[in-house]
């Protein structure tokens, strides 16, 4: 483990970069170590989407990990020094799940994500996996499931990370199911 005086200048501000980043009401971060032995330098957040608002009573959406990864040599397969790593799930209705065309809409809710927060898909990569649950015996008789999960990673090109950190919470946003904001309008957090 790096000590603190070991840390480059240049992670240390990418994390700063993430602060204050507004994210919907019904997005709740939190930090979380960052991988071991992927990279020398790390940091992780994880983020549930709940329906309406910020409660642990509301029904989660959808969940997943943004992963900031940094080799101050830089890698060949990243083709830069700083990649991020996310992962998002969500719970679909099964006509949804079932549909054929799924992992190439989610792929390029993935990409909409990226350019609508003005990040190029610099050495982009990924899956995605719909995962279709029937339930048999003891467990029966559920009704069935259906779930999907986006894994991507990508480059960022400079140490501002806060628009690689907004791309990715739209994307949650997206496959939870909740209608986009247009620019400009603020969601507004529920009365008490």
């Amino acid at each position: 483990m790096a000590a603190p005086d070991d840390v480059p200048a240049v992670f240390v501000r990418a994390l700063r970069s993430l602060r204050g980043v507004p994210v919907r009401p019904e997005v709740v971060l939190d930090e979380v170590p960052g991988p071991a032995r992927i990279a020398p330098f790390t940091a992780a957040l994880t983020a549930e989407v709940r329906s309406a608002r910020r409660s642990v009573a509301a029904d989660e959406l959808a969940s997943g990990r943004f992963v900031v990864l940094h080799d101050p040599e830089g890698q060949e397969a990243w083709e830069g020094q700083f990649r991020l790593v996310t992962l998002v799930r969500a719970g679909l209705d099964h006509e949804l799940g079932a549909d054929p065309l799924l992992a190439e809409v989610a792929w390029s809710w993935f990409l909409d994500s990226l350019a609508d927060a003005g990040v190029p898909p610099h050495a982009a990569g990924g899956t995605v996996t719909r995962v279709l649950s029937q339930s048999f015996g003891s467990l029966g008789p559920r009704e069935e499931s259906s779930d999907l999960e986006i894994r991507a990673s990508w480059t960022a090109t400079d140490e501002d990370l806060r628009p690689h950190l907004l791309a990715w919470t739209r994307l949650l946003c997206t496959a939870a199911g909740l209608e986009p904001l247009p620019d400009g309008v603020v969601s507004l957090s529920p009365r008490r």
